[in-house]
């Protein structure tokens, strides 16, 4: 705030000496120069803080400007009377304007606002009984007190006061209940709706107060000009207000100042170069925009925070001090039910009839495979998906059906699967969203919406840096224990954590289960998903298993352990059978080799020192429990994420330098998780793109593909979005045959499919290595791969401690250990050395 004050009396001083001292048109353009910079900050209101992005802000000009000119010149209405008109009616413009807006995202949203501004402007085109139509309005009065008339000069100081008071007010704007909220929707919007923000409330406010702004503005240019017409506000102007505020620096309260100084006042001077001075100003205007793509007030007030940050001193309060208690005590200690949910997407059955307890005061964990159905739940607890068919209550609070932001003040708060910070705004600011519950108005609550407090709640979950920093740039562990601080924030009945010691360290996430722990002591109930099964086994009092969408198991740790249906679940069903590997002595030389692989996602490594290798012409599978970096490292070996250090050889030749597409072109190709077919095209396309780089779709190739899978043919000409799950997996094994890779890499292919058509999509790949078709296979169906794979590596904990014969693992109980939880596997007296 004192540098926004500075910076308002500086421009005050500047403006008025300006004023007192020009001719007219250096006043003229003075008032321009303010008037644009007043617009400005009403579009960087919208933009800046609550993120979304208008090119139609002309029409809010063009109102302001209309309704004070014909309020003053036909209805003897003084002008600034006829100019808080004006910014009321282009304010309820906004506010209408906004309800399909914000149902809208990215280019559509752009392109609302640009028809909103084409039908102003010829609206007042046509309306000329009133504008004037393209004759305009003239003899436009200038404001007005009571026994005195403003002179020009008079007119110029009252528009720069104007703009620099702004520049205080939208900085404390900006710190504000409204501005945090709005900047917390432009940061995560799902967030901000798990801890309570409306959008469609906080997205109409900015767009009405922009709005206001703007008509604001136009009504003081109208006056500052004395003449208006159609094409004193053309489409043009709304591409100026947007550029004012990216060179400024959105969402910054000097942004639009300054960038009102470079965008009106840098043409003027360069006036000089003639039909060559915008050529100019365009370079210039890219060279700000490529040295500081957050605009220059953007880029300082980047420094400034890292300055502040740097010099700051910590000192926080003891982790169990009286007043942190307080800010972690539930409102209400209740109790969370989930009774019968049911959910279908596109007729497929994520969630039928799942059903669970979540008590206060303990740890309710809540597992199962990929794809099972785990975060969909969560999803309908938390408002996210609205159930088919069930009933969830915290304590007496029926919530099914609720919206998120009403679940989240009803009690319920969450963390994500992939952290999901208010990226910029500090640490200390994203924990008083929180404790706000997102609302617009009402009481603050104590606790963690005072500095101190949120200090307190940080370093009682173990965050030892600075509540100053921005959250985005955080490490990952920080991340993560900034986003339980913040739900704790939020003072929740409910904690619902999704996978929160993903990417953690064996020492972090021994301190975050002591953390989750402490939280319940509290009295809140907390479930959480996850896959570290070390972790869910040490913390939890009850257990849930989810299977195929449908409660499999439940009870304490000790009894989900030793749960037949849980291993089934995670290992794969042994009934299923399959063709005899063949075992023993590879058939050809090796193809691909990966040495020593360290990598990760800037936290701790996902994967460390991994090696393993395969030869042409055998099925090597990759096993270990979710999160353990399989997909990782499937996705390192064909060059979608860069490892940190160690070799990838394929064929004798070092790739891990090289881009993904060198690395398909090589002969690699991959089958990623998820499927990931293009959905608009048809099955016949989607295996002519795979076929692209190899000479093309032959009709030898294409028929050898229908026979391994003769459903698709039927389905040629199908597209692809609307095949069944099955349908689609295959699809995408068949792509990637397509390309005739040297090694095929195939990444969970049995996720989420039925056990028939799982056993059929085996039974494929049974062929295949029959065939000699060398394959790298992760899937969780242990059972089903094993029966498949001459070798297995197993990997937990990003190392691997196993690699051998398959039929040796089948006999061990590492693989157990690996996906249930068990004793720490030291890699090296686990290891089988008969490969």
């Amino acid at each position: 705030m004192h540098a926004a004050w500075s910076l308002a009396a500086a421009m005050l001083v500047a403006g008025i000496g300006a004023a007192l001292a020009g001719n007219g048109y250096q006043l003229f353009i003075l008032g321009t120069v303010a008037v644009t910079a007043i617009a400005a900050t009403g579009l960087n209101v919208l933009l800046g803080l609550a993120g979304q992005i208008s090119l139609g802000h002309a029409a809010f000009y063009a109102i302001g400007a209309y309704t004070a000119a014909v309020l003053a010149a036909r209805c003897g209405l003084d002008m600034l009377t006829g100019g808080v008109i004006g910014a009321v009616l282009a304010a309820a413009a906004g506010a209408l304007l906004s309800l399909p807006a914000v149902r809208v995202r990215g280019p559509y949203l752009a392109m609302v606002t640009i028809a909103f501004g084409f039908v102003v402007e010829q609206g007042a085109a046509e309306w000329k009984s009133v504008t004037g139509g393209w004759n305009g309005l003239s003899g436009i009065p200038k404001p007005s007190l009571p026994g005195h008339a403003f002179s020009e000069a008079e007119l110029t100081i009252l528009c720069v006061v104007l703009a620099a008071l702004l520049v205080p007010a939208f900085a404390r704007f900006t710190t504000s209940r409204w501005g945090l909220v709005l900047r917390a929707t432009r940061d995560a919007e799902v967030a901000a709706q798990s801890l309570g923000a409306n959008l469609v409330a906080a997205r109409t406010l900015a767009f009405a107060i922009s709005a206001g702004l703007t008509g604001l503005a136009g009504a003081l240019f109208a006056s500052l000009t004395g003449f208006i017409s159609t094409e004193s506000f053309p489409f043009f102007q709304s591409i100026t207000f947007l550029l004012v505020v990216l060179v400024g620096g959105a969402g910054t309260p000097a942004g639009p100042a300054i960038g009102a100084l470079v965008v009106v006042l840098l043409p003027e001077m360069l006036s000089f170069l003639a039909e060559y001075r915008l050529l100019f100003f365009g370079g210039l205007l890219l060279l700000v925009l490529l040295l500081a793509p957050a605009g220059i007030a953007g880029a300082l007030a980047v420094a400034a925070a890292r300055l502040r940050v740097h010099h700051s001193a910590r000192s926080l309060p003891i982790a169990q001090s009286a007043e942190c208690t307080a800010a972690l005590e539930p409102a209400i200690p209740a109790a969370l039910h989930v009774n019968g949910l049911t959910i279908s997407f596109g007729g497929n059955r994520a969630v039928s009839g799942a059903s669970l307890a979540a008590l206060p005061g303990q740890i309710t964990s809540l597992i199962g495979p990929n794809g099972a159905g785990k975060t969909t739940l969560l999803n309908m607890v938390s408002g996210f998906y609205r159930p088919d068919a069930g009933a969830i209550t915290l304590g007496t609070t029926a919530l099914a059906g609720l919206a998120s932001y009403q679940t989240a003040r009803a009690g319920i708060a969450r963390t994500f699967q992939t952290s999901q910070l208010f990226a910029g705004m500090t640490v200390r600011e994203n924990l008083q969203v929180a404790a706000a519950r997102g609302k617009l108005t009402g009481a603050l609550p104590a606790g963690a919406q005072a500095p101190q407090g949120a200090d307190a709640l940080l370093q009682w979950v173990g965050y030892t840096g600075s509540a100053e920093r921005l959250a985005g740039e955080l490490p990952h562990v920080d991340r993560r224990l900034v986003e339980i601080a913040r739900a704790l924030a939020a003072r929740p009945s409910a904690l619902l954590l999704d996978e929160p010691a993903a990417g953690l360290s064996a020492a972090d996430t021994q301190r975050l289960g002591a953390v989750l722990k402490r939280i319940a002591a509290q009295g809140v109930a907390v479930l959480i998903i996850e896959h570290d099964m070390d972790l869910v086994m040490g913390i939890s009092d009850r257990i849930y298993v989810l299977d195929a969408g449908r409660m499999i198991a439940e009870g304490s740790p000790t009894a989900v352990k030793a749960s037949a249906a849980v291993r089934a679940a995670y290992l794969g069903d042994a009934a299923f059978t399959l063709p005899a590997a063949q075992h023993g002595d590879a058939r050809g030389d090796e193809l691909l080799a990966v040495q020593r692989l360290t990598t990760g996602y800037g936290a701790a490594p996902v994967l460390d020192n991994v090696s393993l290798n395969v030869k042409a012409g055998e099925l090597v599978a990759v096993l270990g429990a979710n999160g353990a970096g399989k997909s990782t490292l499937m996705r390192a070996i064909v060059g979608l994420h860069r490892p940190v250090q160690g070799s990838v050889f394929f064929a004798g030749h070092e790739i891990a330098p090289l881009a993904a597409h060198l690395v398909a072109r090589a002969g690699l190709t991959l089958v990623p998780e998820g499927r990931q077919v293009f959905a608009e095209l048809s099955v016949e396309d989607n295996l002519r793109l795979g076929a692209h780089r190899c000479g093309g779709l032959t009709p030898g190739k294409l028929q050898a593909l229908y026979a391994l899978f003769p459903k698709l043919a039927a389905l040629r000409t199908r597209p692809a979005g609307l095949l069944s799950g099955g349908e689609q997996q295959m699809l995408a094994v068949a792509r990637g045959l397509a390309a005739e890779p040297r090694v095929l890499l195939l990444d969970e292919p049995s996720l989420g499919l039925a056990p028939a058509i799982v056993q059929e999509l085996f039974s494929a790949l049974a062929r295949l290595r029959a065939g000699g078709t060398t394959i790298l296979l992760v899937d969780q169906m242990a059972h089903l791969a094993l029966a498949l794979a001459a070798r297995a590596y197993v990997i937990a904990g990003g190392r691997v401690v196993f690699d051998g014969d398959a039929t040796a693992l089948r006999e061990q109980t590492v693989l157990e250990k690996a996906y249930l939880g068990g004793d720490s596997i030291p890699p090296s007296s686990a290891r089988n050395q008969s490969s």
